[in-house]
């Protein structure tokens, strides 16, 4: 548990207009109840004694915390998941402050780092192409659908699609109502726009990766590339703060869950506790890797024993616990080592 005795101790509820703070005084334990505008936020802070600040990592949060932190003061992020259950009785936003406050002196509650504006830049990113990615798959999958009513059957996956369509449209031109031509094509425009602006995310993220030496060095390991390592050190930040490799991909929701009593425990499936969007790409990269057969022979006698998506999550979380031991060792990947046989000698 953190040493908060010489400090006070706020929990913050922050919102659009009205921010709800909950103090507890070090000097006499005094509660104080505030209620502040947005406007006077940075003003109370700036005349408020070193204290530790408390918030639910939730929208605005990370903004904030470089705010408050610039003023002096030691800044502590906390799942909302892991504040909930402090609430008493029925929510308010002095019963969340209230809850924030006590949450931030639990020790076993991990903190989410305050990420820097170049992270949330990176990740804003990763979020306008993931949307973007929806919204192309939404077009796809409703063109391939209209058509289909029509007795036009088009091939599964983007790229097969837009290298079917045309051909297809010019053989069966005659046969569909004009209105449904053009139509598609006005959509056939609408889904080549979104690629342009998928491809514009990707070249920003490029930019970023080419100037940032760890994520150049998540590159170098199989599996990862430029999602997967733009988002991994934006969402992570300092890897120090995990102690061993294994904790950091606990923290992936990569590790199994435990359930147990009497002094029996028994491992369940991945926890999948963590990070769902960084944790997909892994998979993804897991799976990039089994495909084109680039694995090790570790990896060759899981696939014949246990499921495939078994492997998958075991090599995603190989792939993650490697990233650690490169970041946090300084060490150069050495492929030679990653796919050796001895898997006792991988990075721990």
């Amino acid at each position: 548990m953190d040493n908060t005795s010489d400090r006070s101790v706020i929990g913050m509820d922050i919102a659009k207009n009205v921010f709800q703070l909950h103090v507890v005084s070090a000097e006499t334990g005094q509660i104080q109840r505030i209620k502040l505008k947005r406007a006077a936020v940075e003003d109370f802070f700036a005349n408020t004694p070193t204290s530790l600040v408390a918030m639910e990592a939730c929208g605005g949060a990370h903004y904030w915390g470089r705010r408050i932190k610039a003023l002096g003061h030691e800044v502590k992020l906390l799942p909302a998941r892991q504040v909930k259950p402090f609430v008493v009785r029925d929510k308010t936003d002095a019963r969340d402050a209230h809850a924030i406050s006590v949450a931030a002196l639990q020790g076993h509650i991990k903190p989410v780092p305050v990420k820097t504006e170049d992270q949330q830049v990176c990740m804003t990113l990763h979020r306008m192409r993931e949307q973007m990615m929806k919204m192309r798959i939404m077009q796809t999958n409703a063109l391939r659908g209209f058509l289909y009513e029509f007795g036009v059957v088009l091939p599964v996956g983007h790229r097969a699609l837009l290298e079917k369509i045309g051909p297809t449209l010019a053989e069966e031109e005659e046969r569909l109502p004009k209105q449904i031509v053009q139509s598609v094509l006005e959509q056939m425009n609408r889904i080549h726009q979104l690629q342009q602006d998928i491809i514009r995310i990707e070249a920003r993220l490029t930019a970023i990766s080419k100037n940032d030496n760890a994520m150049q060095a998540l590159q170098s390991i199989p599996g990862i590339g430029l999602l997967t390592a733009t988002a991994m050190i934006a969402k992570t930040g300092d890897f120090t703060d995990f102690k061993t490799s294994r904790q950091f991909s606990a923290w992936l929701g990569l590790t199994p869950r435990q359930t147990g009593t009497g002094g029996r425990i028994r491992q369940l499936g991945i926890s999948k506790r963590g990070d769902a969007y960084l944790r997909t790409l892994l998979m993804h990269g897991a799976r990039a890797i089994i495909a084109r057969r680039a694995h090790s022979a570790w990896v060759a006698s899981l696939l014949s024993r246990r499921p495939y998506s078994v492997v998958v999550a075991a090599l995603a979380n190989k792939l993650a616990r490697t990233a650690w031991a490169v970041l946090t060792k300084g060490a150069t990947f050495n492929p030679s080592q990653w796919a050796g046989v001895d898997e006792a000698a991988q990075v721990a």
